[in-house]
């Protein structure tokens, strides 16, 4: 009886260092939630502003503009990135990012 007690402690010592191993591994491998966010401020040619933000695992942008959210899905683009919803459309190429909102023309922004 001796021998099966020895056999069960030495398997529970293993499981607890295989535990805090893979515990150790998995703290030293997540991401810092400040680094799988992005945020950007933007002033635009006709006066606005708004802030964008990306978030990793999230295909959306989030605006917030005119004092108010705006989450924007990704939509189909020739070139570049485009993401609209809600009568806001923000678009991002190689010239540049531009917006439209509020039904007025499309303007160039540029990154505060």
């Amino acid at each position: 009886m001796n021998w099966c007690k020895a056999i069960l402690i030495k398997a529970n010592i293993i499981k607890a260092i295989l535990g805090a191993a893979l515990f150790a591994a998995g703290t030293a491998s997540a991401t810092s939630p400040a680094l799988a966010q992005t945020f950007q401020n933007y002033r635009c040619a006709d006066g606005s502003r708004f802030i964008v933000g990306f978030f990793e695992y999230d295909k959306r942008a989030h605006l917030q503009i005119d004092g108010r959210a705006v989450t924007l899905a990704r939509r189909l683009a020739l070139s570049g990135s485009r993401y609209s919803g809600d009568g806001v459309t923000l678009k991002i190429d190689r010239a540049g990012i531009t917006i439209r909102h509020a039904k007025r023309p499309t303007t160039a922004c540029e990154l505060i």
